[in-house]
């Protein structure tokens, strides 16, 4: 069964940067495209970053409006999503999910196996 797990959320002030980490258990996350997903309270998840196989890439630009990154580590079977100059509208549980297709989407139903999620609040 393929499974992904999210870390490195936490609580951070407006201004700071942190990175998430989305790890495989049991497969290669180099077969599939990995997609990082947000859901604030009260509001529907949202897709903000994919990355495919052999590193392209397709970005949300109105959420992460160029304070996001995405890349991978094979060596680590990991997906990394780097945020700067954090928000507070940025508070929300992250996700990453996989898509087993050479492409990137960021469509929430184009996803098949997701993690827990990793909670991010930025505060004063």
């Amino acid at each position: 069964q393929l499974q992904v797990a999210e870390s490195g959320g936490g609580l951070v002030q407006p201004g700071e940067s942190l990175v998430l980490s989305c790890t495989g258990s049991g497969f290669s996350l180099d077969s599939f495209s990995v997609g990082w997903f947000r859901q604030a309270p009260g509001k529907e998840r949202e897709g903000l970053f994919c990355i495919t196989q052999n590193g392209g890439s397709v970005e949300n630009v109105d959420a992460a409006n160029g304070r996001f990154t995405i890349s991978r580590d094979s060596t680590k079977n990991a997906v990394y999503l780097r945020m700067n100059n954090l928000r507070i509208e940025d508070t929300a549980i992250y996700y990453c999910a996989t898509l087993g297709e050479r492409r990137c989407s960021l469509r929430v139903t184009d996803f098949g196996s997701w993690g827990q999620g990793t909670q991010v609040t930025v505060s004063s």
